[in-house]
């Protein structure tokens, strides 16, 4: 069984199951070798009845006392069973498993392992495993795979699977010099791909992930730089001087630039009228103004008499870029033509734009991936932007450049990554950072709470829509999912929409709708025709809102800081006080004192370096700064230490081989040209 084949070549996949695990992004075997766990389920000591508390995963050793109980409620049969421990009493349900009266023994002891919950004063332990106490030893400190599911998919049909494939495919040939292994205490990738799905423990399961991030950081780094080794000093074809309308639009703005944005500015207006070809990132947080900026740029190249392009991640934050500079175009009376081009315009629409864009009569384009699609020829493409860059690749970024005769190249992120990191992750580029915001911005109030402040977090969302405001909701998960407690958009938006007034609308959003479907829900949205949107991640970026001023998060301790400061980043966007209420679900202590980092700054790269100084080498599994260069396994907070290692060891190969043709690093170049080729046909890194 080799990686390229498809799914439907292991043995129990027919066409349903290839097309639930085609939701999950898995078309080939390679990709389901490579759809790590999420977590890991370990089995503990077992603890007395009087040490289990209500939310908790625990395992209990207790003799049953008292009779089992059996009850039949339409078409649900429930078991029920107790145990005593001095004062302490806890109490087992099991649903449609009338079998256990048989199974189980009054007087019996046995190893019960679930989670608690409270009930009418009652401690009760839903559905919980029964083991012996032999079971139960076989099954200590063993860590079992935890993948995240879609509907129709089981943990257990994933983990059986997973053995399967490990078990027939073709071990993959190692490709990393041995003297790079030992240098940096590497596991063989083989052993590191079988023991990150099933490690014998927790050291064995960090030894196999140190492994394949490494790999993810190494390889991602090597394309970088030897892309700017390509690109260094690059000349610049295309004659420009500083024109006297992007002077005009900084006057007439109803606002001042702030110092920040004027230095990056000049870098920018200096980068494209100098010798050289421009690669500049501008790393700002939320709501520091780069829009702006990326507009002088794009109307500097225009008045030269040269097109400029700007990618965004989404067809809703396309149409805003859009309109905005459409805006200022009319009221400063430009003469340069801008249009949108989405995947969602059709026909005699999208062919007279490709000819606008063909001809040079558009000079300023804005849209989203259709913009490197190959029917898009561009007149004379002298800049390409891309905006949000942790949604693009490097090879895209590179595909998107090759539009045009070696343009002048602008990134644009508001993801906040500390400096040191960010000089390795993005080598190619020169760096701006805006590190300032505007002064009209009111600072976002903040608080983290539990569980239980939830009904007033209602109430207050409530009374902000009755002001004409509205709110976002985030949840870490689409739909409810085996073994993984958590809120999710769709059964949340119903319940909201039981507990609100009826004149509220509530609507949902998440990653696996069409994008047909996302945009009419955002735009929807930014209508004010839906008051509250519940949605994963996908709006960290994509939408601007003004008037929404509540941002709540249900289990922020999912998330890494930086990210939730990233989804606060969408509200505080308007002239009205914004709100950001982080309920946490669970973690430790150290976790709610994380959070209250966002409570006390709203500054994203002192949040970052937090973060960064924060992380333990232990915390692994479970935050995640999702979205975050959209590593498959790789943190670059978390994992910043490997991250350092993976850097040098790119440079020490490219010092030594700068083309990679000597012996030993032959299947390194064929792992880069795999690696750029999966990147190329990907929508994330």
């Amino acid at each position: 069984m080799k990686e390229q084949d498809n799914i439907r070549t292991v043995k129990g996949i027919g066409e349903k199951t290839e097309k639930l695990l085609g939701k999950l992004g898995i078309l080939t075997v390679g990709d389901f070798l490579r759809y790590y766990p999420r977590d890991y389920d370990e089995y503990q000591e077992p603890v007395n009845i009087s040490q289990v508390l209500p939310g908790k995963k625990a395992a209990v050793a207790a003799r049953i006392s008292g009779n089992i109980g059996i009850k039949n409620t339409g078409r649900i049969t429930v078991i029920t069973a107790s145990a005593r421990e001095g004062e302490s009493i806890l109490w087992f349900t099991w649903f449609n498993m009338p079998f256990l009266r048989n199974t189980l023994r009054p007087g019996g002891i046995y190893i019960f392992r679930g989670t608690v919950i409270e009930k009418n004063g009652r401690r009760i332990m839903e559905h919980p495993e029964i083991f012996s106490r032999g079971q139960y030893e076989e099954r200590l400190h063993v860590l079992f795979p935890v993948y995240s599911l879609t509907k129709g998919l089981t943990n257990k049909f994933m983990a059986k699977t997973m053995k399967q494939v490990l078990e027939e495919r073709e071990m993959t040939r190692e490709y990393l010099p041995e003297e790079y292994r030992n240098h940096y205490h590497l596991a063989d990738y083989n052993y590191a791909l079988q023991h990150i799905h099933f490690p014998k423990d927790r050291e064995d399961m960090i030894v196999g992930r140190k492994r394949l991030v490494f790999d993810e950081f190494f390889l991602f780094i090597l394309s970088v730089r030897l892309m700017k080794e390509k690109n260094q000093n690059r000349k610049n074809y295309f004659s420009m001087k500083p024109v006297w309308d992007t002077e005009k639009i900084i006057e007439c703005l109803p606002y001042s630039l702030t110092k920040a944005q004027k230095r990056v500015w000049n870098e920018i207006e200096r980068d494209m009228t100098g010798d050289h070809l421009m690669s500049r990132l501008v790393q700002g947080d939320v709501g520091s103004g780069k829009t702006i900026i990326a507009f002088l740029s794009m109307i500097l190249t225009a008045a030269n008499g040269w097109q400029a392009a700007l990618m965004a991640p989404t067809e809703v934050l396309a149409r805003q870029h859009y309109e905005e500079l459409c805006h200022i175009l009319e009221e400063q009376k430009l003469p340069y033509k801008a249009v949108l081009l989405t995947g969602s315009c059709k026909g005699k629409e999208k062919k007279n734009i490709y000819k606008e864009i063909e001809e040079g009569g558009a000079r300023l384009i804005i849209g989203t991936h259709a913009l490197i699609q190959e029917k898009v020829v561009y007149y004379d493409l002298a800049l390409v932007i891309t905006d949000e860059q942790h949604r693009f690749g490097v090879n895209q970024r590179e595909d998107f450049s090759k539009k045009g005769r070696s343009p002048h190249v602008l990134v644009m992120s508001a993801t906040p990554i500390p400096r040191t990191l960010g000089i390795i992750l993005y080598g190619d580029l020169d760096i701006s950072v805006m590190d300032e915001l505007p002064a009209k911005r009111l600072p976002i109030k903040n608080c983290v709470v539990d569980t239980s402040y939830r009904l007033k977090a209602y109430r207050f969302i409530e009374n902000q829509i009755l002001q004409g405001r509205q709110a976002y909701i985030i949840c870490p998960m689409v739909e409810e999912s085996e073994g993984l407690d958590g809120e999710n958009v769709i059964d949340y938006s119903e319940k909201l929409s039981q507990i609100l007034p009826s004149e509220t609308k509530v609507a949902y959003l998440h990653g696996r709708m069409k994008p047909s479907q996302k945009n009419d829900i955002m735009d929807a949205f930014a209508r004010n025709e839906i008051q509250i949107l519940v949605s994963t991640t996908v709006i960290e970026v994509g939408v601007n809102v003004p008037n929404a001023t509540v941002m709540m998060v249900e289990n922020a301790e999912r998330f890494g800081l930086a990210q939730l400061h990233q989804l606060r980043g969408r509200v505080g966007r308007g002239e009205y006080q914004s709100y950001c209420i982080f309920v946490c679900g669970g973690g430790d202590e150290e976790t709610r004192k994380r959070r209250e980092i966002l409570v006390k700054s709203n500054d994203g790269f002192f949040i970052a370096g937090e973060d960064l100084r924060l992380r333990g080498p232990g915390d692994l599994l479970g935050i995640r700064q999702s979205g975050m260069l959209e590593f498959r396994l790789g943190d670059i907070f978390q994992d910043a230490d490997i991250l350092k290692d993976a850097s040098e060891a790119a440079g020490s190969v490219l010092l030594l081989d700068p083309d990679l043709t000597l012996e030993q690093n032959r299947g390194l170049k064929r792992k880069l040209m795999d690696y750029a080729k999966d990147k190329m046909e990907s929508p994330g890194l």
